[in-house]
């Protein structure tokens, strides 16, 4: 077997909406606990307790993410990993269905004109982001990732003339 398998792992910068999320949950969980004393008495600090296990499992993980870029051939594999401990399958594609693939803001993709776009990279504004064009029922769908060099080596050997590093 001469398969080439590669995987990449990419953190998502903080959102500037992270922090005041986290802080606005805190002080929900606080107010539920403080303001209902006068109203339903010790059941206030319970309800507070449930909403603290809800944030702590639902909400905060969402906030801490990794993308992991996996390729073995000319399959790329894009997962999310949420607080380095849960993982879920975003997109599984194959890039030689795919009719560009060109660094973010080129004019090569200016004829492009996506239905839907996915950002799986890290969000810093000096990254190099790759945008891939791929037909996906019936919509024309543009995926941006964030690979290195040897990602791009990889792809690039399946891809041949669709492929663009300018």
């Amino acid at each position: 077997m001469n398969d080439a398998l590669y995987e990449q792992l990419i953190s998502r910068r903080p959102k500037a909406y992270d922090i005041p999320v986290r802080i606005l949950v805190i002080l929900v969980i606080v107010a539920v606990a403080l303001l209902g004393m006068p109203f339903i008495g010790f059941l206030s600090f319970v309800v507070a307790v449930v909403l603290a296990a809800v944030a702590y499992y639902f909400i905060f993980p969402k906030l801490s993410v990794e993308y992991e870029y996996i390729i073995l051939n000319h399959d790329l594999q894009i997962d999310a990993i949420y607080n380095k401990s849960k993982r879920k399958r975003l997109q599984s594609l194959d890039i030689q269905g795919a009719e560009i693939i060109a660094p973010k803001g080129s004019p090569r993709l200016n004829s492009y004109k996506p239905d839907k776009t996915y950002d799986y990279t890290s969000g810093d504004p000096n990254g190099k982001a790759y945008a891939i064009m791929i037909p996906m029922n019936q919509k024309n769908i543009c995926i941006c990732i964030e690979p290195d060099t040897k990602m791009i080596d990889h792809m690039s050997q399946w891809m041949g003339m669709k492929m663009f590093k300018d």
